[in-house]
């Protein structure tokens, strides 16, 4: 029986999931669901029936993301999602305000995923009188002592309460920069104030290169070691807000590469640690090439690609070297022309089988895959190209932190943006693999090497 809006009075259009939809959907666990966390400060309040009002219309001028699961057989070729007019439920919520209001909405951020049945697949908490030391790394009570080997977490600065957004998205439908493109409608619409996206730095096309001196894809990556586990399901999260790298003007990386090399050079620190045997590291980097403005397409538009670094760079002597060649293998990496999760799953998803067949081969390939699975990946969002001014009262966004889900056999993730001059820098584990110590203690890490790639004239 075909579904109808009956608010609309017509039957919704329906769109076959793409190739990441119905790769995450076959997926789906509820010990770890699979969300994307944004977390946006203001430094102003919001008025709640004004906020509700802006979304809503935000919706409605990005209609995709106004999408459900449509039901189907069990011998159906495809998922397909319904587009429907008008959301099925409130998206925005005001929270009472209290001590654990911003704790308890960054946890609901990691432990439940808005429901695929009802549009829109995404959830506003908003988290009134929030102390901005609160969202920072503090906010998890997750300080610990420095070890020898890193520089202290800054200490945040004392500043008058917060409003914070928690958005919530199931990340079998839409990806963070897409919920983004909405938020930055929504704010426009509350605040009057233009809140298109700024042009992006101007670099020269490259053509396709090929990549020369890279470690061997068929090697089995290095896993990140163990820490202390907690004995409770899903995923944990410790937010930072860190000096933006130094770059000498001209070089010939970018910030982005600054990022991969600390990554990498974290991971390595932490498995000697924990007495993991040197192997290489693989390091997946969602790529998006969507424009910013209104035209934006909505979903999951992020192609994924993986930086490799071979055991021995991972000791460097001349950090300019390899912040180098790490710049040449993302540009090629970059300029390559491939479907978003590859050619093997664009092969597993084609509808020649009923869709239930298929969910069932690609949980059995991804568990038998683990092993190559790489080591952890770095979502660098970069700088929001949006002011988010929501207008005279509650102001411009002066902080905005992503987190991207953390499921074994990865275990670990580190999302970075960057506001306001400052980065922004999201770790987000699975409580399988770490606890909250290892988390500070990883955070304090990647803070010594991103100095260390500050390399000066």
């Amino acid at each position: 029986m075909t579904a109808v809006d009956h608010r609309a009075g017509r039957t919704p259009e329906r769109v076959p999931f793409p190739v990441v939809d119905e790769v995450a959907r076959h997926c789906l666990q509820e010990e770890e669901p699979e969300t994307v966390h944004i977390e946006v400060h203001l430094p102003g309040p919001l008025d709640p029936d004004r906020l509700r009002t802006a979304f809503a219309e935000a919706l409605r001028r990005h209609p995709r993301i106004l999408m459900r699961e449509a039901p189907g057989r069990w011998y159906r070729r495809r998922y397909e999602w319904e587009l429907t007019a008008e959301p099925d439920v409130e998206v925005v919520t005001f929270l009472p305000p209290g001590p654990d209001a911003l704790r308890d909405a960054r946890t609901r951020a990691l432990t439940s995923a808005p429901p695929l049945s009802v549009s829109p697949p995404i959830r506003v908490e908003v988290v009134r009188g929030a102390g901005r030391a609160e969202g920072s790394e503090a906010a998890a009570a997750l300080t610990v002592a420095p070890t020898p080997h890193a520089t202290p977490a800054a200490t945040p600065a004392t500043h008058p309460p917060h409003t914070v957004l928690f958005l919530t998205i199931n990340h079998t439908a839409l990806d963070g920069p897409a919920c983004l493109r909405v938020l930055a409608t929504a704010a426009e619409l509350y605040g009057g104030r233009d809140n298109s996206a700024a042009a992006p730095p101007v670099r020269p096309p490259e053509p396709p290169q090929a990549l020369t001196d890279t470690p061997s894809n068929w090697a089995r990556p290095a896993r990140v070691a163990a820490g202390a586990p907690e004995r409770s399901p899903g995923n944990g999260v410790l937010v930072a807000e860190l000096p933006l790298p130094h770059r000498p003007k001209g070089s010939p990386y970018t910030v982005n590469d600054q990022l991969m090399v600390t990554t990498a050079l974290t991971l390595a620190h932490w498995n000697r640690e924990h007495g993991a045997p040197p192997r290489p590291l693989r390091i997946t980097m969602p790529v998006d090439d969507r424009p910013r403005d209104t035209t934006m397409p909505i979903g999951n538009g992020t192609r994924l690609v993986e930086v490799p670094f071979s055991a021995d760079e991972l000791r460097p002597t001349d950090m300019r070297d390899l912040l180098s060649r790490t710049a040449t293998r993302t540009r090629a990496l970059k300029s390559l022309s491939r479907p978003q999760l590859g050619r093997g799953a664009a092969l597993l998803t084609a509808p020649v089988t009923p869709v239930a067949w298929r969910a069932a081969l690609t949980r059995g390939l991804r568990r038998a895959a683990a092993p190559w699975t790489s080591t952890t990946l770095l979502s660098n969002i970069g700088r929001i190209p949006y002011p988010l001014d929501f207008g005279e009262d509650a102001g411009r966004a002066d902080a905005v932190w992503f987190s991207a889900p953390a499921r074994m056999p990865r275990g670990l993730t580190f999302t970075t943006a960057s506001t306001a001059g400052r980065l922004h820098l999201a770790l987000r584990w699975s409580r399988a693999l770490l606890g909250h110590g290892d988390g500070a203690h990883l955070r304090d890490l990647f803070e010594h090497y991103l100095h260390t790639t500050e390399v000066t004239e």
